[in-house]
């Protein structure tokens, strides 16, 4: 073939121009003085790459050694694009009122806008990767740009986070990278050398000739080191930190995006195993691990005095949830799994967004000084309220319908574990309602009395909260009605992950 139809083979697969346009605008970004200019360029860049996913829905490219689309990650492709398209709007709002309260100079904006670029760059690679070291690589890489980002305040506080997550992570990637090393091993004898004995769609059609043993060790340290990455309990220790001290966009992403990331490795392993019928059940680990999660963050939800921190443990709460959920397996459990890992990554992020300007509006995070939200700023008191309700598991939201799956598929497999989950799920309701209680009603604080947001500007206002009430427009709809051909992709997937 020659480098002109190479050129030309490339320029034809939406695959390439989805992870092309962010790693080309993370270089761009990085040069670019002027921070204005670099946060809109910014949305642009991740507009087109969100445009760029949808193309897969109409042509879907053939799987090289490198890359694929197939029915598990299209969606999730798609649903990575877009949250971090919208986040990129928020984005561009909550950095002008940064700027404006000089607290990131230009030099900071710069790194920020680049990193981010960058960092979703290497979410969708994680996603494409036919290749299961490059998929390895690319969640490590998302780690290191997060971990900048985290930092970018430099405060001490922001250091030490960011510090905490490069540890915590590195440790767990590192495990990971040794059960990578065991599928290779236990695939080698089968497949060959090279890099057949690596890609996801060659491996799936021979599992069920691996070794069992390698296979089943390779999950326990994959199980642990994507686990880290996923933040379950007891591995979960960086991501309070990470969440309250790094921008809050980036919590936005964190939370929404790099936690499915994390997990859909995880799955595409569990997957091996299901084909292979000779391993162990990775289902209990799972289960355990998913109830721990739910019933230490929905604890700690009764102490926090943060705001960012109280949903970051929300976060830990839910992948909790789906974890149990993808444990349980079964059509059903696996449908309600993949479907609250969809509405989690729009509740969430819709609610960071809430929080970024309600911490901006206040001039902190601590819960004690945010009160009486709907009275004094009622268009983002009342979407907050909302939000919270929608993550809270209140009906008809589309994570209470996720929430009555599982439970259900629960109660009707395994009754003796519905028993704790229903009451990890209405404990962390109780905290949550409590806090918001407190946040959205009742007088505001005199401080907040004489805010005024003129300085602001209108545009700036606009655009942090139309993020915001589109991500609870949907997570709303979706409680009532899911479009066919989403359901049919539940459906399908939930098959696939046994």
């Amino acid at each position: 073939m020659t480098v002109w139809a190479a050129l030309e083979a490339g320029a034809a697969n939406p695959l390439m121009w989805i992870l092309a346009i962010p790693l080309g605008s993370a270089g761009f970004l990085a040069v670019l003085p002027h921070w204005r200019l670099a946060a809109w360029l910014n949305v642009a860049a991740a507009g087109t790459t969100f445009l760029a996913s949808l193309v897969l829905f109409r042509h879907r490219p053939e799987p090289t050694h490198l890359l694929f689309i197939d029915d598990f990650n299209i969606y999730l492709v798609a649903l990575t694009a877009f949250v971090g398209f919208t986040t990129s709007i928020f984005s561009a709002a909550y950095i002008g009122r940064e700027t404006q309260a000089d607290r990131l100079s230009d030099v900071h904006l710069r790194f920020y806008h680049a990193m981010y670029q960058a960092f979703l760059f290497t979410m969708l690679l994680a996603l494409v990767a036919n290749n299961t070291g490059v998929m390895w690589v690319a969640v490590e890489a998302a780690t290191l740009t997060t971990v900048l980002m985290v930092s970018l305040y430099r405060t001490r506080e922001a250091i030490e986070a960011a510090w905490k997550y490069f540890i915590l992570c590195s440790v767990g990637i590192g495990l990971a990278l040794f059960g990578t090393t065991l599928v290779y091993l236990a695939a080698q004898p089968v497949m060959g050398d090279g890099a057949d004995a690596m890609a996801w769609t060659l491996l799936i059609g021979k599992a069920h000739a691996f070794h069992p043993d390698l296979l089943n060790l390779a999950f326990v340290f994959l199980l642990v080191g994507y686990g880290t990455k996923v933040g379950l309990a007891p591995l979960h220790a960086w991501l309070p930190d990470a969440h309250a001290e790094g921008p809050t966009p980036i919590s936005a992403v964190l939370s929404g995006l790099l936690l499915n990331v994390a997990l859909y490795a995880l799955l595409r392993f569990k997957m091996l195993l299901a084909a292979n019928g000779k391993t162990l059940e990775p289902g209990p680990l799972m289960i355990m691990m998913g109830l721990s999660s739910l019933f230490l963050s929905a604890f700690m939800l009764y102490r926090r005095g943060d705001i960012k921190r109280l949903f970051a443990y929300s976060s830990i709460e839910h992948m909790g949830v789906i974890t149990f959920a993808f444990g349980l397996g079964g059509p059903v459990a696996n449908f309600a799994g993949l479907m609250h890992m969809t509405m989690h990554s729009l509740t969430k992020s819709g609610i960071f967004f809430a929080v970024g300007i309600i911490t901006q509006n206040a001039g902190t995070k601590r819960l004690a000084d945010i009160r009486g939200l709907t009275a004094s700023h009622p268009v983002l008191g009342w979407g907050f309220v909302i939000a919270v309700l929608a993550i809270a598991g209140l009906p008809p939201m589309g994570v209470f319908m996720s929430e009555f799956l599982v439970v259900t598929s629960a109660f009707a497999r395994q009754p003796l574990l519905a028993l704790p989950l229903a009451v990890g799920l209405l404990l962390a309701f109780g905290a949550l309602a409590i806090r918001l209680q407190g946040m959205a009603f009742g007088a505001p604080p005199p401080a907040r009395r004489v805010h005024s947001q003129a300085r602001v500007g209108l545009m700036s206002t606009v655009l942090a909260y139309v993020p915001l009430w589109l991500h609870v427009a949907l997570v709303v709809v979706a409680g009532l009605w899911l479009p066919g051909p989403l359901v049919a992709w539940f459906e399908a997937v939930a098959k696939l992950l046994g």
